[in-house]
C-alpha cells in the first residue's frame, strides 16, 4: 500500500486539538479555534479526520476521541477576536490575520504532539500486526496454548502471527514481548522471527522483546540459535541473553532472568536501563504517547522496580529521580523535558 503524505489541514486541526486540551487554554483560544472551523467547509472535515487519526495512534477510547473541546460550536461565526497563530509552519497558511500568538511554550508542545501524533491513513492502516493472529491492548496479558503443546504468553501491546504446518513451526512477533515455553520437537524446529532476524530452537523456554528497533533474546531454558539477515548464526545458553539490530548483533551476554521475566508478574524491573528504553516498556502499560523534547534524556540511567498497574506513578517516581521535567497535556499525551 502506498504511503500518502499527511494533509496539511488534518495536521492543523491536531495542533488546536492539542493546544485546546491544554489546561492552560483561554476562552480567546477557544473562540479562535471556532474561526477557525468556520473558515472553511474543509476545517469540519479536517478536524473529524484528526479525532480519528488521534484514536487510532494514541489508542484512545471512542468516548474521548469523539469529545470536542469546551466552548467549541459549529454555529454561526461569534463576534471574537480572531484566531492566534498556533505554529509557524508551512502546514498553516491562515487566510486572515492573527494577535498575539500563544506562548512559546505551547507553541512547541503543540508541535511535539503533531511530531508524535500526525500519520497518513495509510501508514496507519499498514503497520506492523495490524492483521496477526493474536493481538494485546495495553496492559493485557494473554496465553496462548499452540497445536503442538507450547505456549506462549504475550505482554501489552503486542501482536503475534502463527504459522504451523506439518514440517514447520514459525510465529512472527511483529511488536512488543512474549515468552516462549516450547515442546521438544528435533524434528520440527520452533522459529519466531522479529524484524530481520529469527530464534530458532527445537524446545527451551525463552523472551523476546521486540522494543523500536532492537530485538532481546533471553533463554531461560535450553539453547536457541539467533540469526541476522547475512550474518553468521549466535548460539544463546541457558541464562544468557543477546540483541540485535541496525543490520548487526551484539555479544551474547549473562541475562537477569528474574528481571527479563518480571513483566509476567505485573513487575517492571529497570537495572541502569536507559530512560528511552524504560519509556517504551511504561507506554505497553498506560497507552498513549510519551515524547522526549531533547534526544539526550534518553540515554539517562533507570533503575527502580515499578508495578506496571501503575505506569503513571512509575512516570513521576522517575521525574522526580531524574533531571526531567513531566508535563501531561491530555491523558494520553506525556511530553518529558530537562528540568530547568
Amino acid at each position: 500500500m502506498q504511503e500518502q503524505p499527511p494533509d496539511p489541514l488534518v495536521e492543523e486541526a491536531l495542533r488546536w486539538f492539542i493546544a485546546l486540551k491544554d489546561r492552560s487554554a483561554s476562552e480567546a483560544d477557544h473562540a479562535a479555534f471556532n474561526r477557525w472551523l468556520q473558515e472553511d467547509p474543509r476545517h469540519a472535515a479536517a478536524w473529524k479526520q484528526a479525532q480519528r487519526t488521534w484514536m487510532r495512534v494514541g489508542k484512545i477510547g471512542p468516548a474521548f476521541a469523539n469529545s470536542a473541546p469546551a466552548s467549541i460550536s459549529l454555529g454561526a461565526s461569534p463576534a471574537v477576536e480572531a484566531p492566534p497563530r498556533l505554529a509557524a509552519t508551512p502546514a498553516m497558511r491562515p487566510s486572515v490575520s492573527r494577535p498575539a500568538p500563544v506562548s512559546r511554550r505551547r507553541l512547541f508542545y503543540a508541535a511535539a504532539a503533531v511530531t508524535a501524533l500526525v500519520v497518513p491513513t495509510a501508514l496507519a492502516l499498514s503497520r506492523p500486526g495490524l492483521f496477526a493472529d493474536r493481538h494485546t491492548s495495553v496492559g493485557e496479558r494473554q496465553t496462548i496454548s499452540l497445536p503442538d503443546g507450547s505456549t506462549v504468553e504475550l505482554a501489552g501491546a503486542s501482536a503475534l502471527s502463527i504459522d504451523f504446518t506439518g514440517k514447520a513451526r514459525r510465529l512472527v512477533l511483529h511488536a512488543g514481548e512474549a515468552f516462549f515455553d516450547v515442546a521438544p520437537d528435533p524434528d520440527r524446529p520452533f522459529v519466531v522471527e522479529a524484524a530481520d532476524g529469527s530464534v530458532r530452537t527445537p524446545g527451551a523456554a525463552f523472551d523476546i522483546k521486540f522494543a523500536g528497533d532492537t530485538v532481546t533474546t533471553a533463554v531461560v531454558r535450553g539453547a536457541v540459535e539467533v540469526a541476522l539477515t547475512g550474518l553468521a548464526p549466535t548460539n544463546v545458553g541457558e541464562g544468557q541473553q543477546v540483541r540485535y539490530g541496525e543490520r548487526q548483533i551484539g555479544p551474547v551476554r549473562e541475562a537477569d532472568l528474574a528481571q527479563v521475566q518480571a513483566w509476567r508478574q505485573d513487575r517492571l524491573v529497570f537495572q541502569d536501563t536507559s530512560l528511552g528504553d524504560a519509556i517504551a516498556d511504561l507506554e505497553r502499560y498506560r497507552g498513549g504517547h510519551i515524547v522526549m523534547t531533547d534526544s539526550s534524556l534518553r540515554a539517562l540511567p533507570v533503575t527502580a522496580t515499578f508495578d506496571a498497574r501503575q505506569a503513571d506513578a512509575a512516570l513521576d517516581t522517575i521525574a522526580q529521580t531524574l533531571p526531567i521535567r513531566v508535563r501531561r497535556l491530555t491523558d494520553f499525551l506525556v511530553v518529558l523535558s530537562p528540568r530547568a
